[in-house]
């Protein structure tokens, strides 16, 4: 136990998850002493965070998969909201909610497809052409809805699935653990892992071992289509309604999430479990400023400073261990 705590914190995690420990424990102390002036630890506030971090938790681990392959994916806001609407509308055209469910996620492992064909055969950096992305599914989502929001309450076993909770623990927070364990069984237990390690620390020499740099790339292009798509569907479950404004900002805020988890810009370096505390780092940030009761503005100036400071970090510990 003593050695495998000490691979963990002195690990390419163990930043974040000293950093994200003494916010947790800054947090707690401000809720005992505080009270109800500072509600950080009342059930309903860890059960609001626990039905708040999947989505952005889910998103992230597809993000932070591409990041670590070298390509960005800007499109994944857009994607979260275009297919939830399209889930919503199947369902309302009468189609039962599973079908309606898997044509949302096929919708969106397609648009990560077709991010993936336009970045890889035109050669057109994946920042410009999921930039594009964004804009074309965001449009698509407004005409197709009039602007206006879509309604879905299937209840059942797709809510209790999606949405449900036992005790204080809610499904969609196992549902994002569950996500996280497949993510680090990808990239830390499968070879396809290795690869796509290779291929964002360097294209030329993956290739010299014999790697196919496009086909691991579209991999995780239509892995972080399908998650976006995930991530909108157990929203969906939890809102009952999809917003033709749903999901803006979440690309950044999931780039943010992986940055601060210790992924490089550059491509080739991270870890799931960084990606994942970043995630639930970046929402315990939201959430302090809403219980200090400070303007929603607050929160992107947080983040900016949480970014640079992390890029930072992170490029020093590197040079460290170098």
């Amino acid at each position: 136990m003593k050695s495998a705590l000490h691979r963990l914190f002195t690990g390419k995690t163990g930043n974040i998850l000293i950093v994200f420990l003494v916010v947790q424990a800054v947090c707690i102390i401000a809720s005992l002493i505080f009270g109800d002036r500072f509600a950080y630890t009342s059930l309903t506030n860890i059960q609001t965070q626990l039905k708040s971090i999947p989505p952005l938790a889910i998103l992230s681990v597809g993000v932070g998969i591409l990041m670590i392959a070298g390509e960005f994916d800007l499109s994944v806001g857009s994607n979260f909201a275009f297919t939830a609407y399209i889930m919503a509308f199947a369902y309302a055209c009468g189609l039962s909610v599973w079908p309606a469910m898997l044509i949302a996620l096929a919708v969106g492992a397609f648009i990560g497809f077709i991010n993936g064909v336009i970045t890889l055969k035109t050669k057109i950096p994946s920042f410009i052409a999921t930039l594009g992305a964004m804009m074309f599914w965001r449009g698509m989502l407004q005409i197709l809805s009039g602007n206006e929001s879509a309604s879905m309450n299937p209840g059942g076993s797709f809510e209790a699935i999606f949405a449900g909770s036992m005790g204080p623990m809610q499904a969609q927070m196992l549902w994002a653990i569950l996500i996280a364990v497949l993510g680090y069984l990808l990239l830390e237990r499968h070879k396809i892992g290795n690869h796509i390690f290779g291929v964002g620390g360097n294209k030329e020499s993956a290739k010299a071992i014999g790697v196919y740099p496009d086909a691991v790339k579209m991999i995780c292009f239509v892995i972080v289509g399908l998650l976006a798509a995930f991530a909108g569907v157990i929203s969906t479950a939890r809102v009952y309604s999809v917003s033709p404004d749903q999901g803006k900002g979440l690309e950044l805020q999931a780039i943010a999430a992986c940055v601060i988890g210790g992924v490089s810009l550059l491509g080739g370096e991270g870890s799931i479990l960084g990606i994942f505390l970043g995630a639930a780092l970046l929402y315990t940030i939201q959430d302090v400023l809403l219980l200090l009761r400070a303007p929603g503005t607050y929160l992107d100036l947080f983040m900016g400073i949480l970014i640079i400071v992390a890029v930072i970090f992170n490029r020093s510990s590197k040079k460290d261990r170098g």
